[in-house]
């Protein structure tokens, strides 16, 4: 089983998603989910304003880089429907409490991760690329740039609309879609120890998380 390396990987493409995120260049302004490349860019230019202005969080001091992270990013992010299509077809079999519980689990993993990344702002600069989407469209892709030293990096981002809001869930690192690639190792976990297996093991490793970060106090 490769559940471990899988996590590490994906930390890591997750804290390359979130400092492209936070190095957009407009004036700040409140996140507004009317349309979703506005949505994307003023929700990182209202996140990188508050990492600059405490001190705390460019320390990182973790409960306030999780506090920022969970108040300013996370509603925009549908989880349940994330969590779902991670899960992929296993995600019907389990009951209305195992569902909530793994969505529960995969949003303190994923908040743990964004949290981690916001230390490494330093000065990566993004561009969007012009947005191909008509005006009755539900489901779109925002395609992004993030341009620093080295070759640019391609990030995207999956948005549905629901009752008027952009609503973000999957993103997409180098050609990698997040929700395809944890798909593959919780199916490996399902198929091995069952649902409430992985339960455990998301569970684990964020009681594991919280451990080592409460030690480093």
């Amino acid at each position: 089983m490769n559940v471990s390396k899988h996590f590490l990987t994906k930390r890591a493409l997750l804290g390359a998603a979130l400092v492209a995120a936070l190095s957009l260049g407009a004036p700040a302004m409140a996140a507004d989910a009317s349309a979703p490349d506005l949505l994307i860019r003023q929700l990182s230019l209202e996140t990188l304003e508050a990492v600059k202005a405490d001190k705390s969080i460019q320390a990182g001091d973790l409960q306030k880089i999780i506090g920022l992270v969970d108040t300013k990013v996370m509603p925009h992010v549908n989880f349940q429907r994330m969590t779902a299509s991670a899960v992929g077809r296993f995600w019907r079999q389990a009951t209305p409490e195992q569902q909530k519980r793994l969505q529960d689990e995969f949003k303190t993993l994923l908040v743990r991760t964004y949290a981690g990344a916001l230390t490494q702002v330093k000065d990566q600069t993004i561009a969007l690329r012009p947005l191909r989407a008509s005006p009755e469209d539900t489901e779109v892709v925002v395609r992004t740039e993030i341009r620093g030293k080295g070759d640019p990096i391609q990030l995207d981002y999956r948005l549905e609309k629901v009752a008027g809001v952009w609503m973000i869930f999957d993103v997409n690192v180098l050609g990698i879609w997040l929700a395809d690639q944890y798909r593959n190792s919780f199916a490996q976990e399902i198929g091995a120890n069952g649902i409430d297996g992985l339960i455990k093991t998301l569970a684990d490793k964020n009681q594991k998380a919280a451990g080592g970060a409460a030690a480093k106090a």
